[in-house]
């Protein structure tokens, strides 16, 4: 059943509500005249604490999580998306997307995502709207995201008015979290995970074989007990990003040859370590402030 989405959030009360009878409240206030409504949905602790306050606004009857499949995702993301949906109570469904069609994409500059999430709301709009009858569709776009510079795909947002409820509601990455950890979404922990065409370095064409090689890589890795890391594609070699204690245990053995081998296994020649260690965002950034 929706919830009573009239909390009092005025200064005076506000300070007795927990973080997440505060953030309902605020998505309640971001989907006002809302009556069904699509969310691109990826697993991740955004998009997750948003289909589950939608959930609890509008009722799941109300609410669909729409997945983008494409070679820029991760196995292992699609089948945890689809498990976080269903604990949260809402239908998910599918959506093919074909950015690997479209030369701008193909290319890798710094506009990708861009292009990538363009074909996403677009695909949406031609299949999925109409279908399930939706009056608005909403992405996990927060308040820390909205300022960042190497955000893009912010763009496409904009100009499919697609809408941004935590970004509307004030809600920072911490806030997010804060929510995700109160309503116990398995995803609360979760590491953020963008599309695996992030690692590839920008102007080296994305292409189906090097993301299924990051992909392949990567789940290797997972399954050494590896979380939060990232597999770069630098044609022959592997640049691995890991956290500073993780970094320490992979240059040892007996993970060290574990390491090796799944990333060799992937089909690359080398595999390298990166003394840096997590890098997020890097490549983007690095060519907007002009280091490129």
């Amino acid at each position: 059943m929706p919830v009573n989405s009239s909390l009092d959030v005025s200064p005076e009360t506000s300070a007795d509500l927990s973080v997440e009878d505060r953030a309902l409240a605020a998505v309640s206030t971001a989907l006002q005249g809302v009556n069904r409504l699509g969310v691109a949905f990826s697993g991740g602790v955004d998009s997750s604490v948003l289909l589950a306050a939608a959930v609890r606004v509008l009722g799941p009857s109300r609410v669909v999580a729409i997945l983008g499949v494409s070679p820029s995702l991760a196995s292992d993301e699609r089948a945890a998306a689809h498990e976080v949906a269903q604990v949260i109570g809402a239908a998910l469904v599918e959506v093919a997307t074909d950015e690997g069609s479209n030369p701008a994409y193909v290319a890798n500059g710094p506009d990708r995502c861009f292009h990538c999430k363009n074909e996403l709301f677009t695909k949406i709009s031609d299949e999925v709207v109409a279908t399930y009858a939706l009056d608005a569709v909403a992405y996990g776009e927060n308040l820390d995201d909205a300022q960042r510079p190497d955000r893009p795909g912010s763009r496409a947002a904009v100009e499919h008015r697609v809408l941004a409820p935590l970004r509307d509601a004030g809600l920072d990455k911490a806030a997010v979290r804060a929510v995700a950890r109160a309503w116990a979404l398995p995803c609360a922990e979760k590491p953020a995970a963008p599309c695996l065409a992030s690692r590839i370095p920008h102007h080296s064409e994305v292409s189906p074989e090097k993301l299924r090689q990051i992909d392949v890589a990567e789940s290797g890795l997972r399954r050494l007990g590896l979380g939060d890391f990232r597999v770069r594609h630098h044609d022959d070699i592997a640049r691995l990003e890991l956290p500073g204690d993780d970094l320490a245990r992979a240059a040892q053995e007996p993970l060290r040859s574990a390491v090796r081998e799944a990333v060799l296994a992937a089909g690359f020649r080398y595999v390298v370590l990166d003394l840096g260690t997590m890098q997020p965002g890097a490549f983007t950034l690095t060519v907007l402030q002009g280091h490129a």
